[in-house]
């Protein structure tokens, strides 16, 4: 069966990636466990000092527009770490990928 994985990669202002990493871990991460997110595994980017990513699986394109719609419309987040976490990044990329449920299996660094 395949799955879709969606990729975040941040562009973060230099020099902040470990207040972003900090904020991600204690605010975000919770946030996106509690609203049954599937993080898939996330970090810090090997390439250079600036860069981070996200990785989220979702069963459906329509599901992963609910869920992002449901998760960044709430109040949690708008009244919570948004505008902490916007704040620290210059710009992001998404891509999303149609992956076997294996491929996403040896992907996973978050088990669930």
């Amino acid at each position: 069966m395949s799955q879709l994985i969606e990729i975040r990669s941040y562009n973060l202002k230099p020099g902040i990636r470990e207040e972003f990493h900090r904020l991600f871990l204690q605010e975000a991460f919770p946030m996106l466990q509690r609203w049954n997110v599937d993080v898939v595994a996330y970090g810090p980017s090997t390439h250079d000092q600036d860069s981070y990513f996200l990785m989220r699986r979702f069963d459906t394109l329509a599901g992963r527009e609910e869920s992002e719609n449901t998760f960044y419309g709430s109040d949690e987040w708008k009244q919570g770490p948004r505008a902490a976490i916007i704040a620290l990044i210059e710009n992001y990329t998404e891509i999303v990928l149609e992956l076997d449920e294996a491929t996403v299996d040896g992907l996973r660094r978050i088990p669930h």
